[in-house]
């Protein structure tokens, strides 16, 4: 294994030689001599930073990559301490190195990929020539269409197949889950203080039995069956292809790989990402296209009736996921401000529109 040099002030030619020796991509007569950094995607991550890298050779016309996207651990110290909690690094260090090969779902081709420590880099594929979703504009009906078919291939790879992976937390009775519990409670009054035009306030009015019910709904979308689910799936983490060479969409951000039913990722994407006009007149078939595209990947397709009940509950269980990220962390930045205000806006809709607060106990 590497040793990590504390990045970005690590990324120099001699480390840029190791790494790119090590993935095989340089001989050992081979050397890079100059690394020039770019910022990539300000504000759209919250537990990482990404940066573009530019290397060049010390052989001319050296058959090579010369750009590398590197993604590394938070410099901002609170996002950074709630990653490692989650050991959100592990978790996507290891996805990159033991699952992305056991599915067709689309991701960056990996050229290294470890942690040590409080220390972590990935380093892919330059696919800056795609389009990034935006979380902001919000996803069409065909960018909702494509994220919607690429969960179906990663859920029906793995559906009823994780119990031997015991490194990925399920989404109740785990450390992740203690989290979660912590960190709702603590984030729930400060995110309405920061985003309160964006929310609505049934939920407000049923804050004590919302928190009160964490561990209930946590229990339910770890009730089966289950898959390995993003956990994070979202516009920013996928890049959407406007090539005939390109992939139609290629997913990225595997720091938060769950055991969990594969509804939750749906309905985080459907809820927070599709554009609420959309999702209002497409939800159902949407759901649909999913069902099938389970059948598909081998797994088994559930009734109209069972995936809109279990979209109900996972829409209901997301506002965990919300609340953790808006209540608790660093959202200082523009970027993330704005996007994080369009997801509660359209969640709170999402949320209103099918009833989600009903299916609350009643005290």
């Amino acid at each position: 294994m590497l040793k990590l040099p504390h990045l970005p002030d690590g990324f120099t030619p001699s480390f840029m030689t190791e790494v790119l020796r090590h993935a095989g991509v340089l001989a050992q007569d081979q050397a890079v001599v100059a690394v020039s950094p770019s910022q990539v995607g300000e504000g759209t991550g919250m537990m990482s930073e990404v940066a573009g890298l530019s290397v060049t050779y010390a052989q001319q016309n050296l058959v090579a990559p010369q750009n590398f996207i590197a993604k590394f651990a938070s410099q901002i110290e609170t996002n950074r301490q709630i990653a490692l909690s989650y050991r959100l690094y592990e978790r996507e260090t290891r996805f990159f190195n033991e699952l992305d090969p056991l599915t067709s779902a689309r991701t960056p081709h990996i050229y290294f990929s470890g942690c040590d420590g409080e220390r972590m880099l990935i380093l892919m594929e330059d696919m800056r020539d795609y389009d990034v979703g935006s979380q902001v504009a919000g996803a069409t009906l065909r960018q909702s269409e494509l994220a919607i078919d690429e969960l179906a291939k990663l859920h029906g790879a793995f559906c009823n197949d994780v119990d031997t992976l015991d490194w990925i937390p399920l989404i109740a009775d785990s450390y992740h889950a203690d989290n979660m519990v912590e960190l709702t409670r603590a984030g729930f009054e400060p995110m309405f203080e920061k985003f309160e035009g964006a929310l609505t306030h049934d939920l407000w009015a049923r804050r004590e039995r919302f928190l009160g019910s964490i561990r209930d709904l946590q229990a339910y979308m770890a009730s089966g069956p289950l898959t390995l689910c993003h956990g994070d799936y979202r516009m920013e983490n996928l890049l959407y292809g406007n090539r005939s060479t390109h992939h139609p969409v290629v997913v990225l951000d595997w720091q938060g790989p769950l055991r969990a039913r594969g509804i939750n990722d749906v309905a985080l994407f459907l809820t927070q990402s599709t554009r609420t006009d959309v999702r209002r007149e497409h939800e159902k078939t949407l759901l649909d296209r999913y069902a099938r595209g389970l059948q598909t990947n081998g797994a088994a397709r559930p009734s109209a009736e069972e995936i809109w009940s279990q979209y109900r509950m996972a829409t209901l269980y997301n506002w965990i996921y919300i609340t953790v990220v808006a209540g608790t962390l660093d959202v200082s930045n523009a970027t993330a401000h704005a996007w994080i205000y369009q997801s509660l806006l359209r969640h709170s809709a999402a949320s209103l529109d099918l009833g989600v607060f009903d299916l609350l106990p009643a005290s």
